[in-house]
């Protein structure tokens, strides 16, 4: 899987946006944590945030969220968002999305979380089988 970018569409739509016609500010960052949604989804036979958490007892908290707005979003083109890690910790782990609508760069962002037990909200190692998934993904930001 590491060969293959993970692209997640957001359809944008008019409730996005504001009276100016882009989409919200706050939007953005949804948009882009829907995204790495997406790519835990993808890389964990359809298992998210919800199943890492309830069926799995893995929280993953976020610590810090970067972004850069470069070009407004709106409707009139798809949302794709290339998500991927660019850095695994011994407790954490850093996303890059950047999302594009019609091959212009709209943001830029890099998003930490740290790896919880998640019934107890005490931190933990990255679990060997999910480290093993996300090493052969890493890539440069």
């Amino acid at each position: 899987m590491a060969a293959e970018p993970y692209i997640h569409e957001v359809n944008v739509t008019w409730g996005d946006c504001d009276p100016a016609k882009i989409a919200y500010t706050a939007r953005l960052p949804y948009f882009a944590l829907d995204a790495i949604n997406g790519w835990w989804e993808t890389h964990l036979d359809g298992d998210g945030w919800f199943q890492m958490e309830l069926d799995r007892n893995i929280g993953t908290p976020f610590v810090k969220l970067e972004m850069e707005f470069l070009s407004p979003v709106t409707p009139r083109h798809k949302l794709m968002c290339e998500t991927y890690p660019v850095k695994l910790g011994s407790k954490s782990i850093t996303f890059a999305v950047k999302g594009r609508q019609n091959g212009t760069l709209c943001f830029e962002g890099t998003f930490t979380c740290v790896f919880t037990i998640a019934d107890q909200f005490k931190s933990q190692v990255v679990p060997d089988d999910l480290r093993q998934i996300i090493e052969p993904c890493i890539r440069p930001a």
